[in-house]
């Protein structure tokens, strides 16, 4: 007998957040809040996003399908101007068509960036309010709320945080821009964690206390919102999620196809169905499977254009999750076209174009924290190819594309990963007769994927820096 699922849906979602929180292993964040909802709910610990920048990955996020597909291949606000090739593709809209009332407060970013109620009448919002800081968010939201407790009509309410990204603040040193804004604090209550993939020295620690303090100030804001869903009584009939856009902002994270740029939190509370109460799930998945699973939650069909797939079996049956999951990069502030497929153990990225190995996420001029990796004055630029093994190599360190005890690795994953760019219309498949290293790195993937040993001779490649 199918269980019975609640009906409403609470979708909370904020900016360059990670994993960066105590459910997910980072002891020195105060998160009690969502680690609260994570307790009740089942926590993906393998959750990636499809970009490591804001616009794509919400967009796959919201259409359960890939930026190739959905058109967003940039940031959406001006003067960049990336746009959903069909609006109407958008989860609200879905819902909205079956019956939902549909609102989105906060964070709107994964279309073009138009007035509200455009945006609401091309995405199938009832209403639109974006922008604003936790406090707006917050207040919007419990009216909302409110307004819903007092319909018979399921809603889908749709809500992003600003925090923790980075924020302008009068506070901030020339050159500088940090996660405080004018209303955080710094968090080192409970110590610092600087990831292993930065310097961990005086400017890295300043901004991770700064940070601590945005993702504690945004987690407030969400406690704020559960409790008064509680209050409402709606608890048992709301399927909340909480999830990010993409990885932290920081070196080597945001920005980049490392995992520390892909990871996301994702939690799911469903009420009315005891296999999704209190789990861990460490199988990998995707933003584009949330939307298939959504709909099948709330027993609406799949559309035939979904690239993700449901959930449910995943958790209620034990059913194997997805055997790769995919990313990309484009452009975010200028063209930087590549491509990546990820298993369990292994990554391959493909780089094509011969900018640096890491775009710069921050917004400063001065920088305060450092990648790990950096011994020289620069990170060089980015190989053709790049392959990691992720067990023993979790930092993503060591580039073993050309290295032969590895060949079968690397033709797996380079098959899997033309597999998917002809499966999402990905223009990367197009020769550019202006760009030479994009021929050489689809040449480089293409017989990668037939078995073939790297070429003796590869690309100029820049000194090693790990």
């Amino acid at each position: 007998m199918t269980p019975t699922t609640a009906r409403n849906i609470l979708l909370l979602h904020c900016h360059d957040l990670g994993r960066f929180l105590g459910a997910y292993h980072v002891p020195t964040v105060a998160s009690p809040h969502l680690d609260a909802l994570a307790a009740e709910s089942t926590l993906f610990e393998a959750a990636f996003a499809t970009a490591p920048h804001c616009s794509p990955a919400r967009a796959s996020l919201f259409t359960g399908t890939y930026p190739q597909t959905n058109g967003v291949l940039g940031l959406t606000h001006d003067p960049f101007g990336w746009d959903l090739t069909d609006p109407s593709t958008h989860l609200a809209n879905r819902l909205a068509t079956a019956g939902y009332a549909t609102e989105l407060i906060g964070v709107h970013h994964e279309s073009r960036v138009l007035p509200d109620d455009v945006v609401a009448g091309r995405l199938g919002f009832d209403r639109v309010r974006s922008g604003g800081d936790r406090d707006t968010v917050v207040e919007r939201t419990v009216e909302a709320l409110d307004r819903a407790a007092a319909s018979a009509t399921p809603f889908y309410l749709q809500v992003g945080f600003h925090e923790p990204h980075r924020t302008p603040s009068k506070n901030d040193r020339p050159g500088v821009m940090g996660f405080l804004g004018d209303t955080v604090t710094a968090d080192d209550s409970l110590g610092l964690t600087v990831p292993p993939y930065l310097q961990d020295d005086d400017g890295a620690r300043e901004e991770i206390a700064e940070l601590q303090g945005a993702v504690r100030h945004m987690d407030e804001g969400v406690g704020s919102i559960l409790s008064h869903l509680d209050a409402l009584g709606l608890s048992d009939d709301t399927i909340v999620v909480f999830t990010t856009d993409h990885g932290l902002a920081l070196p080597r994270a945001k920005c980049t196809l490392y995992d520390p740029g892909l990871e996301v939190a994702l939690m799911m509370r469903v009420p009315g169905r005891p296999a999704w109460h209190a789990r861990r799930v460490d199988a990998m998945v995707s933003h584009v499977d949330v939307l298939p699973t959504l709909l099948e939650l709330v027993v609406l069909p799949t559309p035939l254009d979904s690239q993700g797939a449901s959930l449910v079996p995943v958790v209620e049956e034990g059913r194997p999750a997805r055997a790769h999951t995919f990313g990309q990069l484009t452009h975010h502030i200028y063209y930087d076209p590549k491509r990546a497929a990820r298993s369990a153990s292994y990554k391959l990225v493909a780089n094509f174009a011969n900018a640096p190995q890491a775009m710069d996420p921050t917004q400063s001029w001065v920088h305060r924290s450092l990648p790990a990796v950096l011994n020289g004055p620069t990170i060089g630029s980015s190989s053709a190819l790049e392959l990691y093994d992720l067990v023993r190599d979790p930092r993503e360190c060591d580039n073993r594309a050309e290295d032969p005890a590895l060949g079968h690795v690397r033709a797996g994953l380079a098959e899997a990963l033309l597999r998917w760019m002809r499966e999402t219309g990905d223009p990367l498949l197009n020769f550019d007769p202006l760009l030479p290293r994009h021929h050489s790195v689809l040449a480089a993937l293409t017989d990668a994927a037939a078995g073939a040993p790297p070429p003796a001779v590869a690309l100029p490649r820049e000194r090693e820096t790990a």
